[in-house]
This record gives C-alpha cells, structure tokens and sequence, in this order.
C-alpha cells in the first residue's frame, strides 16, 4: 500500500514537473515571439507620443548686423464647438476685434461641418489683438456666475512664427517673401530655403509634464549675413525714386557692387513691395521678372558694352591707345550701313577719343579687324549668355548670338559692338566690367557674406570667374575711361575722386523696328581709379526729359557715387595719396 501511495506520488510530481517545464517553455517562447516585441514596444511607448518638431527659420542680416528679417509671435483664432456656451458673444467679440463679418462667424458657429469639433476663425493674427481677446475672455470668465452667460468660453488661442520684415519694403527685390506656407520666394528666401528653413525633426517624446526635459533640442534655422549694407540700400531707393521722377522714366535699377570680390553692396529697384503683405504681389508686379530685373530682366545695353569690344581689341593687340583711325561717320557691314550717334563724321580719333565721344563707327571697324571668331570668344570670356550665378533665384542667362546661330547675321558682328542686338541683364554687365576695374580678373558677384550656424559663423570667400583679358589691359583702359569722363567734363565726375566709366543709350525696339524716342539709358562706372572699392550701374528705363544716358544715368550715378564714399568711409584721393606716402 505504501508502495503504490510513493509510486502515485512520484507520478504526481514527475506530472507537476512536465506541467511546469511546459510552462517554463511557453513563457520563454511567448517572450522570444514577435508578438512579444510588439507588446514591449508598446510598453516603452505608453506615455509617449510622436511629434514633429520645426525648427525656427533662419534670420536674415545685413552687413552691419541690421536685422532684415525675422520671426513674430501670431496667433491661430479658433473655437472649441464642445464647450461653447455662448457663440453670439464669440462672434461679436471676434467680428469687432478681427474685422470678420459678425453673421458669418456666428453661422460657421452654430453650423459647423459634420464631424467637426474644432474650427479656425482667424490666422495669423497680431498678437497685440489675441492678447485683447484673451483679456476680455478672462474678464468674462471673472465676472461669470451661475446661471450668467457663458461668455467667450470656447474661444482658443494657438500661437505660431511667422516670418517679419522690420524694415518693410526695404530691399524687398533682394530678400524675397515666405508665405504662410513657410515657402520662400525670390531672392534671399528662395535660394536658400533651405538653409534658413532647417530640418524638423520627428520622435517620441513624454505626455508627462515631468519628463519635459526629455523634449529634444531643434536646431534653428542657418542665419543668414549678406554683403548688403542697409544704409546704402537705403540711400540707392531714394536716388533712384527722385531720379525716375527728375527724367521722367519708366522703370529703373541702381545696382552696387564690389568689383574686387563681387560682394553686392545695394540693388534699387524701382518696384518695391511691404513683404510683410506679399499677397499683394500680383498688384505690385506683372511678372516675375519685375521682381529684381537687375539679375531677371534682359535689355539691349546699349554704348556701356563699348568698354568690353575696346577691351578686346587692346588684349587681342588689334590697337593701342594712340592707333588712330579716320571716322567719316558711317561704315557698311554685312550689307547694312552702321552711324554715329549723331550721323556725323569726326575725323581723325584715337581710341581715347572713339570711347569719349561714344563712336559707333569706331567700334565696328575694331569688331570687323579682330574678325567674329575673336570677337565673340571675348563676349563669352565675359560671360554674355551665360548666368552669373549670383546667389538670387530668378537670374536670366540673357542672349548672345554668335555665328552659326539660325538668327545671326552679318551685321550683328556691328551692331554688338556698341551694344545693340545683344540681350544682357544689369548683373551680367557688372561682372564682365569688373574683370576691367578688377585687374583683368572677373568677380562672381555674391549677396551672402556668411553663414551663423549653432553659434558659429562661417564667412563666404570671394569667387572669380576667370581672367578675359591682362592686367595692362585693364590697367589701360581704366585709364583711357577715366580721361574720356575728364576731357568731356561728364556729368558722371565725382569731385575729390577719380572714377572710370561709359554712358549708355540703346534705341529699343518696337514692333521690330528700333524707335529712336524710347531708349534704355544707362552708366556703368567705378572708383577711385587707383584703388577700385565700389562700382555703380545706373539704368533707367524709356527717360522722357531726353534720352541719352549721359543727360540721365550719368548724374545719377555722380550723384550715388557721392553718397557711398560716405557711407563707405573712402577719403579723397588727395588724402588717401598722403596716407600712402608716409
């Protein structure tokens, strides 16, 4: 008996051991599954909850650390639809305070769309204005006893960034607009977007108000430093407003630039819009390329592109300063007959007196002895038809025809020689003529000076785009520039400092036929000449009190260059030259 009681016994347990080895087994397997994973994630999760993080855009500055653009507190208008109590009051307060129609806010209201338990009155909205409304709220709330009206309970309030430009209209053409969206466009904003606007960052983070510190950083966006100086912008819109008043123009561009490193120091334009309304675009431009037209708007130069075929003939060696020549004022090309300015002959020049006095005869004779192969291998050293890449969205290629084109012709190897039949942007000419002003080496021309990135500022170089013509050659005829504006007494002479240059005037074409009462007129010129520190394009568009550039554009840019010795501190020749000798 005692036998068979031990054998059940052992049965009994070697059963409880199978039974709990069995266990053992499936409680190891069960934590090995994928099932169980699932369930520790979910575990580790509880509490959590993923969360898109965007980082503030990038701030925008000018050279001098003058903030152009920067974040404002706005705020979402929204109401609650569960915990309204009194949406007439809710109306009438938002109506009166945002200017909303009162009978449609109380019918989004009262009828809002099936489903929905949350609406948006208003966005964007000042904060000074949600802060009254959170005020009054309050105020209400106080007041409320039972059986009262429930006041503005409901009404909520989100606040949010949104772009601001303290500066309003203010270099507009160059900063460019975010929308609501936070796009950017144009400008600034656009090209680099993506930059100022940084990286969201996405991860779970803690319910528990006692794990906040948990929450991850999000590193802003890159702020951005440009090479613009605020106070010559601000100067150069002022000259160029009086200036398109004074000649009666249409449109029209101050642009200035370094010529030493291509560093853009201002660009007036005569459209300018409040980007902190950039829904008014469409009422301020009629296309895109009004936006900026210094580096989006191509035009027929005109004479200022007489200083690049010079610069060809000097490098190339097809004549020298003194090589004279006898101007009978008209000269036959491609079966076309080519005149002066004036339709009259000037006899014998040498190449300073083709550049003082502007000769069209002269250039086509230089153009037609260097042969089109040389000609046109100088414009495309220069740049024409080719994009800058200034660091501005928008920029235009221009057009630049050569040989072999479906559309080139004889006559036009003439007619590009005093800039007529070529399409150039403002910034396009600027950077051609700085290999002249800039010791035979031309600048790519650049609007960021650095970058601020978690504290730390890294500082753009300065970019060339190659060498079209020696150093003599742009010695000489920086020179030969300078003493054509002397010996005419140009209205473009800025006393105390010598500066090089060439006036502009292109006939512009109308119904394909160039009329003679509307003309771009334009000046491109820099200075001191010893020591090159700014160059000034002027271009007006259609002047109606005369339409030669050196009645209009030349004064202008006398009158900008007199403006940013100052603003850019640079003495007089004479004092400068005393500075040196010691």
């Amino acid at each position: 008996m005692r036998q068979q009681f031990a054998r059940r016994s052992q049965v009994l347990a070697g059963a409880l051991l199978l039974v709990a080895l069995a266990i053992i087994v499936q409680m190891t397997r069960i934590q090995n599954s994928p099932e169980a994973a699932i369930f520790r994630q979910q575990a580790e999760n509880y509490a959590y909850e993923w969360r898109t993080f965007y980082p503030n855009r990038g701030e925008i500055y000018d050279r001098n650390g003058r903030l152009l653009a920067g974040q404002v507190t706005v705020y979402e208008v929204g109401v609650d639809l569960i915990n309204v109590k009194d949406p007439h009051a809710i109306a009438f307060a938002v109506s009166e305070t945002l200017d909303l129609d009162y009978t449609q806010t109380l019918d989004v209201i009262q009828n809002p769309p099936e489903g929905i338990s949350y609406i948006v009155l208003a966005d964007f909205v000042e904060a000074s204005k949600a802060q009254y409304l959170q005020e009054v709220k309050k105020a209400l709330q106080a007041q409320a006893t039972a059986g009262t009206s429930g006041g503005l309970t409901g009404l909520q309030f989100k606040s949010h960034p949104m772009r601001s430009y303290p500066e309003n209209a203010l270099g507009s053409n160059i900063l460019g607009f975010v929308n609501r969206e936070g796009k950017g466009y144009f400008g600034v904003e656009e090209n680099y977007d993506n930059l100022l606007a940084g990286n969201p960052v996405k991860v779970l983070v803690p319910t528990d108000p006692n794990k906040a510190i948990e929450i991850p950083h999000v590193p802003d966006g890159t702020t951005l430093i440009l090479t613009i100086n605020r106070d010559l912008q601000a100067a150069a819109e002022d000259i160029l407003d009086a200036s398109l008043v004074e000649y009666g123009a249409l449109d029209g561009v101050i642009a200035i630039m370094n010529p030493s490193n291509g560093e853009v120091l201002a660009i007036a334009t005569s459209r300018r819009m409040d980007l902190n309304k950039f829904w008014n675009y469409g009422v301020v431009y009629d296309n895109a390329t009004d936006f900026n037209p210094a580096i989006s708007k191509t035009y027929e130069p005109g004479s200022v592109i007489k200083i690049l075929t010079m610069a060809a003939a000097l490098d190339s060696g097809t004549v020298t300063p003194n090589t004279t020549y006898l101007d009978t004022g008209s000269v036959l090309i491609g079966g076309v007959t080519i005149q002066n300015w004036d339709r009259n002959p000037w006899g014998v020049q040498n190449m300073v007196g083709c550049l003082q006095h502007s000769l069209n005869v002269c250039m086509v004779n230089l153009a037609s002895q260097m042969g089109a192969n040389t000609y046109y291998g100088y414009m495309d050293a220069f740049g024409f038809g080719h994009l800058t890449e200034v660091d501005l969205a928008g920029e235009a290629p221009g057009r630049l025809k050569v040989p072999g084109d479906s559309d080139w012709y004889p006559v036009d190897l003439g007619t590009n020689s005093f800039g007529q039949g070529v399409a150039v942007t403002p910034i396009q000419m600027m950077a051609a003529a700085s290999a002249v002003a800039n010791d035979g080496r031309m600048v790519i021309p650049h609007i960021l000076y650095g970058m601020v990135r978690e504290g730390r500022q890294y500082n753009v170089p300065a970019q060339y785009g190659g060498s079209p013509i020696s150093e003599q050659t742009a010695n000489v005829l920086t020179e030969m520039l300078a003493i054509s504006l002397e010996s005419e007494s140009s209205l473009a002479l800025v006393p105390g400092y010598r500066v090089a240059g060439k006036t502009g005037t292109a006939q512009i074409p109308v119904d394909g036929f160039y009329d003679s009462s509307e003309t771009n007129a334009s000046f491109i010129g820099w200075g001191p000449v010893d020591d090159p520190q700014f160059m000034i394009y002027v271009w007006l568009e259609r002047p109606s009190t005369s339409p030669w550039g050196s009645d209009t554009a030349a004064p202008v840019f006398a009158e900008m260059a007199k403006k940013t010795v100052i603003l850019m501190d640079i003495p007089p020749d004479s004092i400068r030259q005393q500075i040196a000798a010691k």
